[in-house]
């Protein structure tokens, strides 16, 4: 019987940052060596970050890429650590321009191995098959007497290739790297997955998925062991760095090991966006944000998830009155800047308001638009001149419909609730007032703006209402047009009012345009506005009438 001590190593790295992530492979494998273990498994291209996109298509990338891979094999010998088997994620040479998405095993100074992936993802958010060519050679390391296969994210998701091929040589373990982002729901996908390869191979499966926001993705971590049965061994929690130690055997049952806490579906959520935003800030070379604090529920959940990503005293919030903004509304967005702790100032944008009325002679919804970009322009001025990152706070509901004020409200680097329908905004601010209140704290979100009916207050006694079907029955037509794909027909067979169906589906379609123009967000549900929906401007279709 051989044993072995695995460290699966679920890091957050940077696009690019080839220096910045050996380091850090550095850093943590020696971390895993003084727990005892043998061999160390970072994500999916961990040298690289990922996604890397068109910038794996560059030969001075690719090159610096292979030096660093390189560097890290000596500099681990260099530090005494020779002697851990190190799985690690980078680019590979492949065919002509287009190289491979590998797995590097490093030992002894030295690339002992590789893997380079079979089965390219090309649906969703990914376009890895315009990038990469496929790898299909299985690789069988051996590592203190155990046969470890190696396996990239894809290549457990679909029947065939490389890990049939490893079913035929027989291996001990099936590890594999990881980057696979974050949407509700997919925790049980991956372990159906993953258990159906482990039955395949008749071999226990080590998956270690990455950890932090990239662009407009998020990715998890949550890495775990299953049995070759199913059974899950050992997990590691959620939106963490974390290093996942587990004990492996040939020749006999398998130990269990450490198990994550299983975190409710609000909570994973929320965890979410603050894990996006906290990428998008911190790579991106920002220290604080602002953004307009109107009193209403969705500025609130945002102030609320940006206090938690980068903490309440590098937020500032804005309140932008207009003479039809209510008491109740500037009382609750200086409550919120109060109960997060954040700087909170006053720009009343009423003089801006007259000055251009005066000379233009708006009326209506241009009237109405013009408040909202004089609070877009206040918000970048502020941006410019101090140096923060200004975020939007339209939700996913406002964004399908186009309820939102191009190069007003829609102005900024970054959107963090973009990709969260209303009803379920208003579920996060309340997981997240309970979980204050659990935890001995004031709950960040006054009341009073959970509670009250949204309104933009744009004119005097407005309310999204007028113009828009109750947002129950919003989110769930949005849901089954948008995140289905379902046509008029089949929104009718669910029983949805014509009328109703008719204007959320004209809204959503005349509403591309604006969408094109938003900042990006954290997705986190199966279908987002963005890479996942990729729908033309200019598109003259329409539903048939049924």
């Amino acid at each position: 019987m051989a044993e072995l001590r695995i460290a699966l190593a679920q890091i957050d790295t940077c696009v690019g940052d080839l220096t910045g992530n050996a380091e850090a492979v550095a850093a943590w494998t020696r971390k895993a060596a003084d727990a005892g273990a043998r061999l160390v498994a970072f994500p999916e291209m961990t040298l690289t970050g990922y996604p890397i996109e068109d910038l794996a298509l560059r030969a001075s990338f690719q090159r610096a890429a292979d030096s660093a891979v390189r560097a890290l094999a000596a500099d681990l010998a260099t530090a005494g650590l020779g002697d851990v088997t190190v799985v690690v994620g980078s680019v590979g040479t492949g065919g002509g321009s287009r190289p491979t998405n590998r797995a590097v095993v490093l030992r002894g100074g030295e690339v002992i191995a590789h893997y380079d992936k079979h089965h390219l993802p090309n649906y969703g958010v990914f376009d890895e098959a315009r990038i990469f060519v496929p790898g299909d050679q299985p690789a069988v390391v051996d590592v203190d007497g155990v046969r470890v296969g190696l396996a990239i994210c894809e290549d457990i998701w679909r029947e065939g290739g490389t890990v049939e091929q490893l079913a035929a040589h027989g291996v001990d373990l099936l590890l594999v790297i990881n980057g696979s982002p974050y949407e509700e729901g997919k925790t049980h996908l991956r372990l159906e997955s993953a258990a159906a390869r482990a039955a395949q191979v008749s071999a226990p499966l080590a998956y270690v998925n990455m950890v932090g926001g990239q662009d407009d993705l998020v990715f998890d971590g949550g890495s775990f062991v299953l049995d070759a049965d199913g059974t899950v061994l050992a997990s590691a929690p959620q939106f963490v760095e974390h290093m996942l130690v587990w004990d492996a055997t040939t020749g006999g049952a398998q130990r269990p090991g450490p198990q994550a806490q299983t975190l409710d579906a609000d909570e994973e959520v929320y965890r979410a966006l603050v894990t996006g935003l906290t990428g998008y800030v911190r790579k991106n070379g920002f220290t604080s944000v602002v953004l307009g604090l109107s009193g209403g529920i969705d500025s609130a959940l945002v102030a609320a998830i940006a206090a938690d990503a980068i903490g309440g005293e590098n937020v500032v919030g804005v309140g932008m009155p207009s003479r039809y903004s209510s008491d109740h509304s500037k009382d609750d967005a200086a409550d919120t800047a109060k109960r997060i702790g954040a700087d909170y100032r006053v720009v009343p944008i009423a003089p801006m308001v007259d000055a251009f009325e005066s000379n233009l002679h708006l009326e209506g919804v241009a009237a109405e638009n013009l408040q909202a970009r004089m609070r877009g322009v206040t918000l970048m001025a502020l941006s410019n001149m101090e140096g923060h990152l200004v975020l939007a706070t339209g939700n996913k509901s406002e964004l399908a419909v186009g309820y939102s004020t191009i190069y007003g409200d829609a102005v900024g680097g970054f959107a963090p609730i973009k990709d969260v329908d209303k009803s379920r905004v208003w579920a996060l601010s309340r997981w997240r007032n309970n979980h204050a209140i659990d935890r001995g704290e004031i709950p960040p979100i006054p009341e009073s703006s959970i509670t009250k009916p949204p309104s933009a207050e744009l004119r005097p006694g407005q309310v999204d209402q007028d113009s828009l079907p109750p947002y129950h029955l919003l989110d769930e037509v949005i849901d089954a047009y948008v995140e289905r794909s379902e046509g008029r027909a089949e929104l009718l067979a669910r029983g949805f009012d014509p009328e109703v169906v008719d204007r959320v589906v004209s809204l959503v379609d005349r509403a591309e345009w604006k969408r094109r123009q938003y900042p990006p967000g954290p997705k986190v549900t199966g279908v987002a506005f963005g890479r996942d929906r990729r729908l033309p401007v200019t598109n003259r279709w329409r539903e048939p009438a049924v």
